[in-house]
């Protein structure tokens, strides 16, 4: 097995390193589960208990743990660790690097026999094509781009450069997904969006399907999770813009619009033609209503309904109605105590009566 010491790291990521920079480390592991090959992070100061315990061979923490973590051995010797501002970027930055220098390499990019490629769907250098995937008339896929086994790449849709569609994955037509980009298995991007109009029939309601002509775009280094569906626009397109991440099992109707660098959490519904502006994080099970507006820097909390536009950036809250999250926190501990209040108010109104 591949191992790597605390100095390679420090050279590699940064930090400061307190204790033997050459411990060998072969994994990372949560605090609680690594032993003397792992490297392990503290972000959390609630967990801060467990650095007593940790059998981590190197822990990586903010300077307020430092001391803390150096005298883990117990010993009188110090224990290694990597000291960082932020411990949990730290984190991250670790396991891309894991990602690329621990791992067994991948295989040689190549178009898989039992893919179907049509003649004239243009694909760039290394692009690796799993098998049965399917690359329709006129797609065309960026350089080192990678297609997962049974994937749909739909006439004239476009894959950017670097970016992975993982097994599973359809893309509809003319719909366009940008470089370095990731989505997951199951994800569905640009099915027709839920557009009918009513009428009457003669055995009741009729609804006419309106034909969804509009695509998806898709911008660039945006990861969308598993069974996601992001609808075509009806007319216009739908948009994600760069840097967006979005969580499994959301659904996304026709005409969306979602701004730079903005979180969707798991089990979001977000309704047609909403816009939801950049550097927003939406938690999860949020329902957005169609037609409405959120600005900017907005934070909505988890099983939130929004109902109406919001110009102004903070936190919300509240399932009916929505409002700014401090105001929904007092009102709800003040609805724990009505029924009290309501014996209380019966009691005095017996005594007056």
């Amino acid at each position: 097995m591949k191992q790597v010491t605390v100095a390679d790291l420090i050279a590699a990521l940064g930090g400061v390193s307190v204790g033997a920079s050459q411990t060998a480390l072969q994994r990372i592991a949560p605090l609680e589960e690594a032993g003397a090959d792992a490297i392990a992070f503290l972000s959390n100061p609630k967990y801060a208990s467990q650095l007593a315990t940790t059998q981590a061979a190197c822990v990586i923490v903010a300077p307020a743990m430092q001391e803390a973590a150096a005298a883990r051995r117990g010993d009188g010797q110090l224990a290694s660790c990597i000291v960082t501002p932020d411990p949990y970027l730290y984190f991250a930055r670790l396991t891309q690097w894991w990602v690329q220098h621990m791992r067994p390499a991948r295989p040689a990019a190549t178009v898989h026999p039992t893919a179907s490629v049509a003649p004239d769907a243009q694909l760039g250098a290394g692009v690796d094509v799993g098998p049965f995937a399917v690359i329709e008339s006129g797609a065309r896929i960026g350089a080192g781009a990678r297609i997962g086994a049974h994937t749909v790449v739909e006439h004239h849709a476009v894959v950017g450069e670097g970016t992975r569609l993982a097994p599973r994955v359809v893309l509809g037509y003319d719909c366009v997904v940008g470089a370095r980009s990731l989505i997951h298995s199951g994800v569905v991007i640009g099915a027709d969006g839920f557009g009918f109009a009513p009428t009457k029939g003669d055995n009741g309601m009729k609804w006419v399907k309106i034909e969804q002509l509009g695509a998806v775009r898709i911008g660039d280094d945006v990861e969308i999770g598993a069974n996601t569906c992001v609808d075509r626009g009806a007319l216009g397109d739908t948009v994600i813009d760069d840097g967006a991440i979005i969580d499994n099992l959301v659904q996304i109707a026709h005409n969306v619009k979602i701004g730079k660098g903005t979180a969707v959490a798991g089990a979001v519904a977000i309704a047609g033609s909403a816009e939801i502006g950049a550097n927003c994080i939406i938690a999860g099970a949020a329902r957005i209503n169609g037609h409405i507006k959120i600005t900017d820097g907005v934070q909505i909390g988890p099983t939130a309904n929004i109902s109406n536009s919001i110009d102004k950036p903070g936190a919300y809250a509240g399932m009916w109605p929505f409002e700014e999250a401090a105001s929904w926190q007092k009102n709800a501990a003040a609805l724990r105590g009505l029924y009290e209040l309501r014996q209380r108010v019966r009691a005095l109104e017996k005594k007056t009566t």
